[in-house]
């Protein structure tokens, strides 16, 4: 519209008025303009030309001017931005009565080039739609999972309390048993009653360890990092594994200079659980080897055993809380699922790397990546 009225002005010379709009929207891509002046066809066409240049409209039209003479709309000419011969049949203009100097002009491609100009503003929205349907799907994930993060930690808070309180009144009566006389003048008696403490001391750490974890989760672990000296500090924990542990065979491989900058309490509690599992999950006599190597990135500190091996597609799930292997052993073997992913959570504190990978032959390596 506004460029049809800068068309008007121009043919008018400005002195012409007019007491309503000279230019009437009769379509969506047909308009009617009221001169109230004599013009001629080749100044019309410039000044079209001119201000639609001026004002960036680049779409084909049509325009036809009323001959007074003739009473007739006078075909005037298609005109292209690609320069080329119309395809267009000719158009048929309409004459309107209670006008004497007009034009008429029609734009065949108007809805065409509308959507075509307004392009990069569907794009635009589009693009913003998605980032905020992201953002609201984000945000609305990360509630839900702080809310499920929640619930879990005080389920097993909930959980671990419960079993304590009996489990702590179990461990008195156990150890009260064991003073008694007729307890320690009859094996049988001081087998069950060997029995129940053990078992109640394993069920103890275990909920212990869910407690940690469950703790670690809400505040992180807090690390004490100092030096040890790896092979006095490996050898210490492997004299403990044995005395529980007495028909194993763990063999060491590690140079006696080498020292590690790690917290003493989780990478002692990292190498418990390693050679835990290697022990648990072993059908025949476990045979363990822990060697180190260096390169020029770190210290390699490898895990070898002769157990039943990972399936490969266990293997990328093994340090998920709560996951467990379904094997064969999976039903001997107490536990929560909880110790690789203690494991993980603490090499992952210390900036570590760990790796899992099955042997040529039997049982799997677990490698501790240590970078310098």
């Amino acid at each position: 519209n506004i460029a049809l009225l800068e068309v008007v002005e121009k043919l008018s010379g400005g002195k012409t008025s007019f007491a309503e709009n000279p230019v009437q929207n009769i379509s969506n891509d047909y308009y009617v303009v009221n001169i109230n002046n004599e013009f001629h066809p080749a100044v019309l066409e410039h000044y079209l030309k001119t201000e639609f240049t001026r004002f960036q409209i680049n779409t084909n039209y049509v325009y036809a001017l009323y001959n007074c003479h003739s009473d007739k709309m006078m075909y005037g000419k298609f005109i292209s931005k690609n320069q080329e011969p119309p395809n267009y049949k000719v158009i048929q203009f309409p004459k309107h009565k209670n006008l004497v100097y007009y034009f008429s002009i029609r734009f065949p491609d108007k809805t065409t080039y509308l959507i075509s100009s307004l392009r990069f503003w569907y794009l635009l929205t589009f693009a913003l739609i998605i980032i905020l349907l992201v953002y609201v799907y984000s945000i609305y994930t990360i509630i839900q999972q702080k809310k499920f993060s929640e619930l879990q930690r005080d389920f097993i808070n909930n959980m671990t309390h419960e079993f304590k309180t009996p489990l702590s009144s179990i461990l008195l009566a156990s150890e009260a048993l064991t003073k008694q006389d007729q307890v320690k003048e009859n094996p049988k008696l001081q087998t069950y009653t060997s029995i129940i403490t053990d078992q109640s001391h394993k069920l103890n750490s275990h909920i212990e360890k869910i407690l940690n974890i469950a703790k670690n989760d809400a505040s992180g672990l807090s690390l004490k990092p100092q030096r040890i000296i790896l092979l006095a500090f490996i050898q210490e924990i492997v004299n403990t594994v044995k005395q529980k542990n007495e028909n194993i065979s763990i063999e060491i491989n590690i140079d006696s200079d080498i020292s590690v900058i790690a917290d003493e309490f989780h990478f002692s509690n990292i190498i418990y659980n390693i050679l835990d599992n290697s022990i648990k999950y072993c059908e025949t006599t476990p045979i363990i080897t822990i060697s180190s190597f260096k390169d020029s990135k770190g210290l390699y500190l490898k895990f070898k055993d002769n157990g039943m091996g990972i399936p490969a597609k266990n293997i990328p799930h093994i340090f998920d809380k709560f996951y467990r292997v379904n094997t064969s052993k999976s039903d001997e073997v107490n536990g929560f699922g909880l110790g690789l992913f203690y494991v993980k959570k603490v090499v992952k504190q210390h900036n570590w790397k760990i790796s899992v990978e099955n042997n040529s032959d039997k049982g799997i390596t677990i490698t501790l990546f240590l970078p310098f």
